[in-house]
């Protein structure tokens, strides 16, 4: 055995107590320990480990420099060691080793972030992960087992192998920027006018064609975050449906322009269900069931 396997949670603790609390004497006192038992157990770290944590020489002990950087690493291992305890008694109870999230660009963020943070406060051991994917991205991790929750739209319906609860309804708006073509005709479109123009779509970016919902003619140009497609429309290189919550600053200010389709049979607009998802299989734990209450409450206000 190296001498790494010679440390005890307890040495590591006494050495963190004694910086914080500023001599061994203190140190025994917040940990309930008679000083010379604190100073044989810093004597045998020392010894376990061939350095020196403290300059002796003074009449008042203190860091040497790699006592000092020894210090920052036994926080950490305490740390870990915590949460180690942490994760171990949460599972018993019910709790997730780990909440894995996938969320799909339209789904708005606004309220997620709000039950995220409320998650936090809740399970503040409960490690999450999370990734924002391209449009059916978030349902892909659910099959592959990357994602144990995801906020996804699942088009065209939902899969006979997911169990799914309605979060809230999506309004897609058709737009474009103030000096696109589309908009200087100063009419209602038909399809001739949009197959005409590049459409710039959202999809995922492991597909090779992505999803088809709404899609017009062949001139398309596909993007994996709903930040970079708005980019694209703002600088006029093509037209899209977009939710409103995104675009409103910019209709506002006269940058976007809404479309007026002649038809909504060539372009829906009509609302989307957003869903959040799992494997049947593969039910939520208590931090996924938690976060999924907290997110229904906070949409249905």
């Amino acid at each position: 055995m190296g001498l790494i396997g010679n440390l005890t949670l307890d040495q590591l603790r006494i050495l963190v107590t004694i910086s914080d609390a500023g001599s061994f004497s203190a140190a025994g006192r917040s940990l309930g320990r008679v000083q010379s038992a604190i100073s044989q157990a810093i004597k045998t770290l020392e010894e376990t480990q061939g350095v020196e944590l403290f300059d002796r020489t003074s009449q008042k002990p203190t860091l040497t420099p790699v006592g000092r950087v020894l210090v920052d690493q036994a926080r950490l291992i305490l740390a870990s060691a915590d949460r180690f305890e942490a994760i171990a008694t949460g599972t018993r109870t019910g709790l997730e080793p780990t909440l894995t999230l996938a969320i799909d660009p339209l789904v708005p963020t606004a309220p997620f972030i709000d039950s995220l943070r409320a998650l936090r406060d809740t399970f503040p051991d409960l490690p999450v992960s999370f990734s924002t994917e391209g449009v059916g991205g978030a349902e892909r991790r659910l099959r592959d087992h990357s994602a144990s929750l995801a906020f996804c739209l699942l088009l065209p319906s939902v899969p006979d192998d997911l169990r799914a609860y309605a979060l809230t309804d999506l309004n897609l708006m058709p737009v474009a920027a103030a000096d696109h073509p589309l908009v200087r005709l100063g009419r209602k479109l038909d399809r001739a006018d949009l197959e005409a123009h590049v459409q710039l779509v959202l999809s995922d970016a492991h597909g090779t064609d992505g999803p088809s919902y709404g899609i017009i003619g062949s001139r398309i140009w596909r993007f994996v975050d709903l930040g970079r497609r708005l980019d694209f429309l703002l600088a006029g290189f093509g037209w899209c449906k977009m939710p409103p919550y995104v675009v409103e600053p910019y209709l506002t200010d006269g940058r976007l322009v809404k479309l007026d389709i002649l038809d909504e049979g060539i372009s829906p607009t009509g609302t989307l269900p957003v869903y959040a998802a799992h494997v049947r299989d593969r039910p939520l734990g208590r931090g996924g069931s938690w976060l999924l209450d907290d997110l229904r409450k906070r949409l249905m206000k």
